[in-house]
């Protein structure tokens, strides 16, 4: 049973923030494939109303997370971390292609993708072996170790090829390390191992990655047609001025100018119609999202509960660096939703399920014997 007194210890503005959001992204999915329903799609089959299930699906798990204990996921790491990597084989053997990955189950009724929950698996396994070893990490020789048992999940992500995805858990995996007490010196080594070993990457990158990449060192390189969607975000980013042009009046949403506009693009779709007082508005939900994680973290009262924390921070502060990122042209374009905002069943009940993670850390932060 629940003791009463630690609903007191529950952050209800991360709820709150959190909720907003979704609810913003399931308004924005609407407006921008308004001409779905104008087209007589059934109800069901909208996504604005699937992403409305699924929001609030993950809110429920949000919840069922929050009150369960946080250290009692310490014992179950190595059966999570094998039936992570059994998914993640298993998706490259009958998995369904989605844009040129193969990265889904296809469960008839919903596609589910493994990747979105390896995060929270590598953020469960991570914050257990570094808060287990705070000496080695120190020391450097932690560091070795811990990327050698990430190393199959982003490995076999990377293979599908999701690079985007493959990316942000090796972002999560850094930052953890940084928080759990890596000495500058190893955080100069790690750099310099990934600039060294950055040709070696462009080899075996594949196609449709080293064009992106291209398309953003060098626009002239690759065709108009690679270029269209980054230039239709453009222009429906600067079009929509200080106020927008208003929700579902957005011509480069509503006329179907610009593409994948409900998932990847959805920044633009909402610049365009709300403009720039609607993104700093977003920005100022996200802000206060992160900022509600580094307060919990912050008074967690064991180094297992801090690095849970840091890592759903950075998962989440990662993707939206990114998707905004390559809206903007500061990064090259990546298939990474907006948290909580672009349509997608998984990475939205990925995103939920770690704020559940983190809720359960302000809701448990006295300290307690911890799960072995």
């Amino acid at each position: 049973m629940i003791d009463t007194k630690r609903v007191l210890s529950f952050d209800w503005l991360l709820l709150l923030l959190t909720a907003l959001l979704a609810g913003l992204g399931v308004l924005l999915i609407s407006s921008a494939t308004a001409t779905m329903r104008a087209a007589g799609v059934a109800l069901a089959d909208l996504p604005a109303v699937r992403q409305a299930a699924f929001a609030a699906l993950g809110l429920l798990a949000l919840v069922g997370v929050s009150l369960l204990d946080y250290r009692v996921w310490a014992s179950l790491r190595w059966m999570m971390y094998a039936g992570i990597l059994v998914l993640l084989a298993g998706v490259q053997i009958i998995g369904h292609t989605v844009f040129g990955a193969q990265s889904w189950f296809n469960l008839v009724v919903v596609n589910v993708q493994p990747s979105e929950l390896a995060k929270i698996v590598l953020i469960l396994f991570m914050a257990r072996y570094l808060a287990d070893h705070e000496e080695q990490v120190k020391q450097g020789s932690a560091l070795l170790v811990s990327l050698l048992l990430i190393a199959p999940l982003v490995g076999l992500i990377a293979a599908e090829p999701d690079l985007g995805t493959a990316a942000v858990l090796f972002a999560v995996w850094a930052g953890m390390l940084f928080v759990a007490g890596l000495r500058p010196q190893h955080i100069v080594i790690m750099a310099l191992t990934v600039i060294v070993l950055a040709p070696l990457a462009w080899t075996v990158m594949p196609d449709h990655a080293q064009d992106r990449i291209m398309m953003f060192v060098k626009p002239d390189s690759v065709s108009d047609d690679k270029l269209y969607n980054v230039l239709q975000a453009l222009i429906g980013i600067g079009s929509g001025g200080l106020w927008g042009k208003g929700l579902g009046l957005g011509t480069q949403s509503q006329l179907s100018f610009l593409r994948v506009r409900h998932t990847d693009y959805i920044f633009a779709v909402l610049a365009e119609e709300l403009g720039f007082v609607g993104s700093m508005l977003l920005l100022g939900l996200f802000t206060g999202l992160l900022m509600r994680i580094i307060h919990i973290g912050a008074k967690a009262a064991d180094a297992y509960g801090r690095l849970i924390a840091t890592g759903v921070f950075t998962m989440i502060f990662v993707q939206i660096f990114i998707n905004i990122g390559f809206h903007v042209r500061l990064l090259p374009v990546t298939g990474l939703p907006l948290p909580l905002i672009s349509y997608g069943g998984s990475s939205l009940i990925t995103t939920l399920l770690g704020l559940g993670l983190v809720e359960s850390v302000a809701l448990y932060h006295q300290p307690r014997e911890v799960v072995d």
